[in-house]
Formats: structure tokens, C-alpha cells, sequence
């Protein structure tokens, strides 16, 4: 590797994903040179410099235009803005010649998602979709099994994400993600790379969708007695409530470096302040939030093999059941709190098979190893002969965005929905 030419990485939107990318990429200078990044808020660019070691020849620019204005001096653009923002710089920067790690979703219709994969092909430019489960040590054993025959056929899949009640109210309530109108439904937001996943290891082409699903929870009706509309007026629950925004002070103060900018040098005073006006302040049984807090999604594929998705805001962590014609594979967090193995294979009518999986550096921290193991791969990546043969292309991703906003429209609608393909 120490004859390579680094390639060269701008970010446009600094947030918290954008961070992780770049602040990863850093720690490999063989491979990744940080050339300069985009966004509205000086604090995000000042985090992002000083979590890359202040880069040499760093150029900050105060949003997409401005970056892309100037004359072409990276290789690749991570686009890292909010999920309504993706398409446009997307498209944008792939014009001017940039190829593109493009955080998930890819975009919020059908229409958008379309638009940039059309786009990628027309131009010839590589667009990698950061399904970073795909990248994980578990998944990628899950999928060496599946291949291995051991199991036989595949006749079903279940997986199960558990959301976390407390990111649930975080991000889905009070958050960036609590209002479908102004990103996407939940299935495409929060599980398109759970889908994505399902459809790597069935190897197959989805036919039909149902799924149903509700938001129940996280409203007004499920209030306790007295709550008021924020924590911070004077609520008798403080203290108390699961979902108390001064948690944000306390074992929960990790999640504010997400969405308060100076989370890292704020005093708690200063924090306290900040929650009287945030929506983060906000009583999560009285706010705007549209997002379900669980939905299931029951898929048939072309060769008669059936799959379940069940997402919960009341669970932690991702499971995974495959039933074969020779066995059944059980995994994931149950499995491993309970065991201490990752997974266990149960021939038919044989002994069980307990399988641990190589525990990947910096141990099981961002997705469970998924957002290092998708930066080690990214020079490979972008370096591989066809777009198509990347991991997570765009022309692999666009599949379970259909399906996720196919699942969507039989949630609202009833009816099992025959699956368009990309």
C-alpha cells in the first residue's frame, strides 16, 4: 500500500456520519488524503478538522455550491447531508466529475432514487451507498454460511431491528427522522440497509411486499397525568420518565454531540439552556412526530423463498433466523447475550454448531464494526474495475429502496404490492 496514491475525500454536510467516514479515513494516509468539506455550521468544519488531525491544505466551504463551484480537487464526494438533501449535490458533484460514497438512503422517492442511478450510469461514475452492514464481521459470516450450503436451500428469513426506545424517541421523535413528510418513512430511514441485507443473503428477486404498521406509542394519549409539552417547564416527571431530556445531561450525554454542535465544550448549564428551546427538550408524548414505532414487512421472492422484517422501538440491537432445507441458522444480539456465541447452526436432526465471529478492530463501535470495516474497504472500492462490482453500489442499493417504499404503500394501503425493479 505504500506505493499508492491516496485518494482524495471531500464531504459535503459535516454531521455526525460524514465525522465517522472521514475521521476514519484519516487514521489510514496511505490510502486517504482529506481534501476539504462543506457545510452551513463553522463548528461542524472545525470538528471535522480537528478530529482529522487538521489536514494539510484543508479547504472549508460554507455549503454544496461553493464546493462544487471551484475546480475538481478530490476524487471522491461524501455526501453526507439530511435524507432530503442527498439528491441534488449527489447528481451535482457527479457532473463535475467526482465519484461518490453517498450515505443511506439514497434518496427519499423513488423518483430521486431513480434520477441518481440513472445518472451514475450516464456519467460512468462510481456511487458506493453506505449499507455498512455489508462491511460488518457478523453479516458477512451470516452470508459465508448461507453460501456454504450448510443450510440447504433458503425457504425463510426473519430479522428483527431493535430500534432502541431511547434512539427511538431521540431520532424518530423528537428528531431529524420524526416527520415522514420532511425525509422518509421509517422503513426506508432507519431500515433500508436491514432490507438490503435480507436481500444479500436470499440472492434472490423480491415479487411481493405487505407490511403493516403504526405509530402507537410516542403520542399524546399515552402521556402520564400532568406531562407537560416540555421537560424543561416544570414537569412533575422529571426525574422519573424514561425519556427525560435531562438524561441528555447525564447517562445519555453521548447522543448530544449529534445534534447540539457544542456538545463537546458545553457546561451543563449551557446544555440546560440549549434543551429549554431544542426540540430535543420536547416531551416525546407531545410532539409532531408522524414516524411508526413498529412495522413488520412480510416479503415472497421469485423463487418461492418467504422473508420477514420486524422493526421495534421496544428492542435493541438485530437478530437473524434463516430456515434451510438442511438447517436453521439463529444469530445476533439474543443469541449472543445469551450464549456468548454469535450464531448457532442446528443441522437437521444434528448437533448444533456454536460460531463465533473475529471480533473487528476498535472492537464492535459503529455498527458493529460496519463503518471501519466500510472505510477499509473504500480505496479497494473505488479503485475496482466496474462500478457494479462494489459491495454496496447504487446499482445493488437501489433494490431495497423500492422495496422499503413499496412496504410504505401497503402499510397505508392494505394491499400486498407487487415489487417494481430498478
Amino acid at each position: 500500500m505504500s506505493n499508492t496514491t491516496p485518494l482524495k475525500i471531500a464531504g459535503i454536510g459535516c454531521g455526525g456520519r460524514t465525522r465517522t467516514y472521514m475521521s476514519l479515513a484519516s487514521r489510514q494516509p496511505a490510502k486517504f488524503a482529506l481534501a476539504g468539506a462543506a457545510d452551513p455550521v463553522p463548528e461542524r468544519l472545525d470538528l471535522i478538522e480537528k478530529e482529522c488531525g487538521f489536514p494539510a491544505g484543508f479547504r472549508r466551504f460554507a455549503n454544496d455550491k461553493e464546493l462544487l463551484a471551484v475546480d475538481k480537487f478530490a476524487d471522491v464526494v461524501i455526501i453526507g447531508t439530511q435524507d432530503a438533501h442527498h439528491a441534488e449535490p449527489c447528481l451535482a458533484a457527479m457532473e463535475k466529475g467526482y465519484d461518490i460514497v453517498l450515505e443511506k438512503p439514497i434518496a427519499t422517492s423513488v423518483e430521486d432514487i431513480r434520477r441518481i442511478h440513472e445518472a451514475s450510469r450516464r456519467l460512468g461514475r462510481k456511487v458506493l451507498v453506505c449499507h455498512v452492514l455489508r462491511y460488518t464481521p457478523f453479516y458477512r459470516k451470516a452470508r459465508e454460511i448461507v453460501t456454504s450450503g450448510v443450510l440447504g436451500d433458503v425457504v425463510t428469513l426473519h430479522a428483527t431491528e431493535g430500534v432502541d426506545p431511547w434512539h427511538q424517541a431521540h431520532s424518530y421523535v423528537r428528531g431529524h427522522w420524526a416527520v415522514t413528510g420532511r425525509g422518509s418513512p421509517m422503513i426506508i430511514a432507519k431500515c433500508c440497509h436491514d432490507i438490503d441485507i435480507i436481500l444479500w443473503l436470499m440472492n434472490d428477486r423480491c415479487e411481493r411486499v405487505s407490511s403493516f404498521g403504526s405509530l402507537q406509542y410516542f403520542r399524546a394519549e399515552q402521556a402520564p397525568s400532568g406531562a407537560t409539552a416540555r421537560c424543561t417547564d416544570g414537569c412533575p416527571h422529571v426525574g422519573t420518565c424514561s425519556y427525560d431530556a435531562h438524561r441528555y445531561l447525564g447517562d445519555q450525554r453521548q447522543w448530544l454531540g449529534y445534534v447540539y454542535d457544542a456538545a463537546g465544550t458545553a457546561t451543563d448549564d449551557e446544555v440546560r439552556e440549549w434543551l429549554a428551546t431544542s426540540p430535543w427538550g420536547r416531551c416525546v408524548y407531545h410532539c409532531d412526530n408522524d414516524a411508526v414505532d413498529r412495522q413488520i414487512v412480510a416479503m415472497e421472492f421469485a423463487r418461492g423463498g418467504t422473508a420477514s422484517l420486524t422493526m421495534t422501538a421496544f428492542s435493541h440491537g438485530r437478530d437473524l433466523e434463516i430456515f434451510g432445507t438442511l438447517g436453521v441458522l439463529r444469530g445476533g444480539t439474543a443469541i449472543k447475550e445469551s450464549t456468548g456465541y454469535d450464531f448457532i447452526v442446528q443441522p437437521h436432526g444434528g448437533k448444533p454448531e456454536q460460531i463465533s465471529v473475529e471480533i473487528p478492530k476498535g472492537g464492535y463501535a459503529g455498527h458493529g464494526g460496519g463503518d471501519s470495516g466500510f472505510v477499509d474497504a473504500l480505496y479497494e472500492e473505488m479503485h475496482c474495475d466496474s462500478p457494479d462490482d462494489m459491495t454496496s453500489s447504487i446499482s445493488v442499493s437501489v433494490e431495497s429502496h423500492i422495496i422499503g417504499f413499496a412496504a410504505e404503500e401497503s402499510r397505508l394501503g392494505g394491499q400486498t404490492i407487487a415489487v417494481g425493479h430498478a
